[in-house]
């Protein structure tokens, strides 16, 4: 199973809609609150090609993008094979 990661901040639903979908599938995943770690904003930038708004979602080596990629992974049937890898 891959290693999933996805960056975050408390007050934003989109977050907690992404990390609903993992969780609902019983998918563990580590979460960096970018609120509480500002510099690991940086890291998140760079991993993210620039992307700035959270939640940005990795899962191993693949940037997945926000909630509403995942969300489209998972209507596709594409997220399981892809957490699976």
């Amino acid at each position: 199973m891959n290693n999933v990661e996805i960056y975050t901040s408390p007050f934003c639903g989109f977050c907690h809609a992404a990390t609903r979908l993992l969780k609902s599938k019983g998918i563990s995943f580590s979460e960096v609150d970018v609120a509480r770690e500002p510099k690991r904003r940086q890291e998140m930038l760079s991993r993210a090609n620039g992307r700035h708004t959270v939640p940005q979602i990795f899962i191993g080596e693949t940037h997945v993008g926000g909630c509403d990629e995942l969300y489209a992974l998972e209507r596709s049937g594409k997220l399981d094979p892809l957490l699976a890898t």
